[in-house]
């Protein structure tokens, strides 16, 4: 938002009440949360709960439609896409996951068909877990370069960022850190505890430590400091902001051949890519990180993945909507 602002255009933001944007225009939408959608599996009915945050921030867009050119949907939600065509102004949608739900999935494919070049996604990863792939537009990412501080005297010891959840893969990276005595430092959300607790108790003697949930710029000042960051999901993620803010700090990143990340990380270059679920390639590519040079790593990222490249796919995404005016098939 603010590399299309400082572009000239103007944006305001709709998000639940107690969101901050940092001085740019903001309308705070009260309501219930949605269920998360990572807990459900693929044949979970779409449920709108009462006084719905996301309904609340889609009645309060249809009012105020005609003061914009435009709409972004940044929710993985199902009532956006199904209000798509009683919409009078065209809708971008950018979809910041792959397929996890049938319901999902019909609904997008049904915007995708209707309202051509609408669907953005991050990486063609994400994209090729649909069938309508070839309906989306890849968009990547972007960081902003400049909070992010260079290190080229790592400690000796590597870090893993994410949420604490079975399906981010932390205990493959215990084991790798378990095998080869590696000092492991894990930051994120412990959002499943039970989860937390069993690979402590599979790892006993593993050589880790829990830092905490941290704000960017704390979190940049752990990160940075890594010899390397394991990324180990063991499903596919659309695209890992933490792969990015590694390697701005000049971290390498040793992570599984699977998901966004992987369209991220050149191998040999700026890290490894490892067979998913393979703890034997994290602790082959643990042996080989001398071969990496940290400041290729900030390079690398520098070319695609600034907030000015990722402005110039956005800003040319968005025109081309417009000039199509957002109209259905």
């Amino acid at each position: 938002s603010t590399e299309l602002i400082n572009r000239g255009h103007r944006i305001t933001i709709l998000a639940t009440k107690g969101s901050t944007a940092w001085g740019m225009p903001l309308v705070e939408i009260d309501g219930v949360l949605e269920t998360s959608i990572q807990t459900q599996t693929r044949d979970t009915p779409t449920i709108i709960p009462p006084s719905s945050v996301l309904a609340n921030m889609w009645d309060y867009g249809r009012q105020v439609q005609t003061h914009y050119d435009l709409i972004i949907n940044f929710a993985y939600d199902w009532l956006p896409f199904y209000l798509t065509p009683f919409f009078t102004r065209p809708i971008a949608h950018l979809v910041s996951m792959g397929s996890l739900t049938e319901a999902m999935d019909q609904i997008i494919e049904q915007v995708a068909i209707n309202f051509p070049g609408t669907i953005g996604v991050h990486s063609m990863a994400q994209g090729a877990t649909f069938s309508f792939k070839n309906r989306c537009r890849c968009l990547g990412n972007g960081i902003d370069l400049s909070v992010y501080s260079f290190c080229d005297s790592p400690s000796p010891w590597v870090g893993w960022v994410g949420r604490i959840s079975p399906e981010k893969g932390l205990e493959d990276a215990v084991a790798a850190s378990d095998f080869t005595a590696t000092p492991l430092k894990i930051m994120g959300l412990r959002q499943n505890k039970p989860y937390w607790e069993q690979i402590l108790q599979d790892y006993p003697n593993a050589p880790l430590e829990y830092l905490g949930f941290f704000r960017t710029d704390q979190l940049q000042k752990h990160l940075r400091q890594c010899r390397a960051l394991l990324m180990t999901p063991h499903w596919v993620e659309a695209f890992s902001t933490v792969v990015m803010e590694a390697l701005a700090c000049g971290v390498p990143v040793i992570s599984y051949d699977r998901g966004g990340s992987a369209e991220i990380i050149e191998d040999g270059k700026n890290g490894f890519l490892v067979e998913p679920d393979s703890v034997e390639g994290l602790v082959e590519a643990l042996g080989n990180l001398d071969k990496i040079d940290r400041r290729e790593c900030r390079c690398l990222l520098e070319a695609q993945y600034s907030n000015q490249a990722m402005g110039d796919r956005v800003e040319q995404w968005l025109w081309d909507i417009l000039k199509d005016g957002g109209d259905s098939c």
